[in-house]
C-alpha cells in the first residue's frame, strides 16, 4: 500500500525544520499530526483553550481539506490537555467545530512539547 505525505513539514520561527508531515494518506485513511492552536506564523493564539482548540481544529481542517477531506470525514481524535482545569473551555469549542458529526475521541493530560501550548490534536479521517 502506498504511503502519499500531504504537506510540507513545519518550520519554526526559529528556522528549524519539525520532522514530520501534517498528514499521511494510506489507502482510505488519512492520519493527520498533531495540530496545536498555533498561526501561519507558528505563533501560539492567545486567550487560552478556547482560542487555541479553535485555531489547532482550524489547523486540522486546512490539512484535510489538503487531502480532499473535512472535519465531518474524521472518525476518531485523540487529545492532550495540559491541565484538565481547561476541559469545559475546550469541550465547548471542540463541539462547536464539530457539530453533529462529533467523532470518537479520546483526551489525556499530558505536557505537550511547544512552552505555552493548552491543547493538541491529532484526528484519523477517512479519504472517501
Amino acid at each position: 500500500m502506498t504511503v502519499e505525505r500531504i504537506g510540507a513539514p513545519p518550520v519554526l520561527p526559529n528556522g528549524m525544520t519539525v520532522p514530520l508531515v501534517p498528514a499521511t494518506r494510506v489507502g482510505d485513511l488519512i492520519f493527520c499530526s498533531g495540530a496545536l492552536g498555533v498561526d501561519a506564523n507558528f505563533k501560539l493564539v492567545e486567550g487560552g483553550a478556547g482560542p487555541q482548540t479553535r485555531q489547532a481544529i482550524a489547523n486540522l481542517r486546512a490539512v484535510l481539506a489538503q487531502a480532499g477531506a473535512s472535519l465531518a470525514d474524521v472518525a476518531k481524535t485523540t487529545v492532550w490537555l495540559t491541565d484538565m482545569a481547561h476541559f469545559a473551555e475546550f469541550n465547548a469549542a471542540y463541539a462547536e467545530a464539530f457539530g453533529a458529526d462529533i467523532p470518537a475521541r479520546s483526551t489525556v493530560t499530558s505536557a505537550l512539547a511547544i512552552p505555552g501550548a493548552l491543547v493538541e490534536i491529532e484526528a484519523i479521517a477517512s479519504a472517501r
